[in-house]
């Protein structure tokens, strides 16, 4: 005897093929599609690259306003993505982005975009300290050029695989008392802008690590005072300064929550405080920007759970506003 299938199953049967090709189309995009996150850039922020493509690559690599934006795949938004940013000086305008990728079958691809970027003002601030911190002497300026071919040396060190991994979160759990990108004037004179983030921490704050990365320097430099580095690869490093203490050493692998030190007033400072900067492929960027950036939680290189959360003792110490002078 022959089986009949009743009609609306034969009919979900023939769709299926359809159905699956529609899926397949929907997964490839017919077109590069670009979207940054946030949608607008500025000045002084880091942001999400995310790059659709309309065939499928084993390597997606690219250029934006002369530096390398190193991209990796994700299978949950079936996208690459890349964190990148935009220098603190920049002018507002259009700015290039260049895409260059290999297929599966060796291919080469490329793509180009322009993304623009909006004007954010920043505010200044004057500030009164010690005078060799203005006006070094020639025995402190010889010092401060010989850590500053140390630190060009640090800072060339990061490594192109990816070390972060998930969101990246606050090393201390105290509030910030001084914006990024604020014009430091000292002594009545312009010196620099505030190329990070200040946070209240009194003496003996645990200082933890905002991701994953390695340990690329932990010693006492002039301005900076005692001074972490962590690279998390791709050019991207965060950097913990004015410390009383250390509790890391240079080329130690470190997780996000990792104890690196304790806070303190060590080089150029009004106070106990902790200095966190962000630095991307050689310019500084926003760090309250970074913390709030929703990013892919693909497996990194060396991922690891959060570690103990920051906390302080404030036993004794005096809880005026103090600032990072770097």
């Amino acid at each position: 005897m022959r089986r009949l299938f009743p009609a609306a199953a034969l009919s979900a049967i023939l769709l299926l093929p359809c159905f699956a090709a529609a899926q397949e189309s929907e997964a490839v995009p017919t077109a590069w599609q670009v979207r940054t996150d946030p949608i607008t850039l500025v000045n002084g922020a880091p942001a999400v690259l995310y790059v659709a493509t309309p065939v499928k690559l084993e390597t997606l690599s690219g250029s934006w306003m002369g530096r390398k934006v190193f991209f990796e795949f994700d299978n949950a938004t079936s996208s690459w993505y890349a964190l990148f940013g935009v220098q603190l000086n920049a002018a507002p305008g259009k700015y290039p982005l260049t895409l260059e990728g290999r297929t599966d079958t060796g291919s080469p691809v490329s793509f180009q975009q322009d993304l623009e970027v909006a004007s954010q003002p920043y505010a200044s601030v004057e500030l009164k300290v010690q005078h060799k911190f203005t006006a070094p002497s020639r025995r402190l300026l010889k010092r401060i050029k010989k850590e500053a071919i140390l630190k060009h040396h640090v800072f060339a060190q990061s490594s192109d695989t990816r070390e972060w991994h998930g969101d990246f979160t606050a090393p201390v759990s105290e509030p910030i008392t001084e914006a990024f990108g604020i014009r430091r004037v000292f002594n009545g004179e312009l010196k620099t802008e505030h190329q990070g983030l200040d946070y209240h921490a009194p003496r003996g704050t645990r200082v933890v690590a905002a991701n994953s990365g390695t340990v690329l320097l932990a010693r006492r430099l002039f301005f900076e005072g005692n001074c972490v580095v962590v690279d998390h690869g791709q050019g991207l490093m965060t950097l913990y300064m004015h410390l009383s203490k250390f509790k890391v050493r240079k080329g130690q692998r470190v997780r996000r929550g990792q104890l690196l030190g304790l806070s303190g007033a060590t080089g150029r400072a009004t106070g106990p405080h902790l200095h966190l900067a962000v630095r991307w492929e050689g310019i500084y960027l926003d760090p309250a920007k970074l913390l709030k950036l929703d990013l892919p939680s693909s497996q990194a290189v060396h991922s690891a759970a959060a570690g103990a959360r920051p906390g302080a003792d404030k036993s004794g110490e005096a809880q005026d506003r103090a600032v990072s002078q770097d």
